[in-house]
């Protein structure tokens, strides 16, 4: 049982360390969430430390996938700026559920081991404050966009 109190404070430490800004994605909440879940159903299933850590890591990742997709509008809309936006053109979009507002400048499609692929500024209005990022996505087999 100690080990359990042991994963599960390691894990609630994480929490605030999981952004530099102190402010969580929803990925990132998902993910601590999900870790802290699976460590307790690890250990309840394995009754062992090693359980304990296989439930932790993958409840990170599931918690981390379901975070991420309460944020699929905004996802669907950067995966149209690659696929269509003219290069160092700005595109805009306001996330209808949450508010946030991005832009979105992609630079010209370029070829690379990766495949075809597209890097980005992304300049974000994140509940009232601006965040600039860089991204680039290559384009998988199936032709969609994926972030790299």
């Amino acid at each position: 049982m100690k080990k359990v109190n042991a994963v599960i404070m390691v894990l609630a430490l994480m929490a605030p360390l999981a952004s530099c800004t102190g402010q969580y994605s929803k990925g990132q909440s998902g993910a601590v969430m999900g870790a802290a879940g699976g460590a307790v159903a690890g250990q309840a299933i394995g009754r062992s430390t090693e359980a304990t850590l296989i439930g932790a890591a993958v409840g990170t990742m599931l918690g981390f996938i379901v975070g991420n997709e309460m944020d699929k509008y905004d996802r669907e809309q950067l995966n149209n700026v690659y696929e269509t936006g003219p290069s160092g053109r700005q595109s805009s979009w306001r996330n209808p559920d949450s508010g946030n507002s991005y832009t979105v400048i992609p630079q010209p499609a370029v070829q690379s081991s990766s495949g075809t692929c597209r890097k980005a500024e992304i300049q974000a209005m994140i509940d009232g404050r601006q965040e600039t990022t860089y991204s680039t996505a290559c384009r998988d087999a199936g032709g969609r966009w994926i972030l790299q």
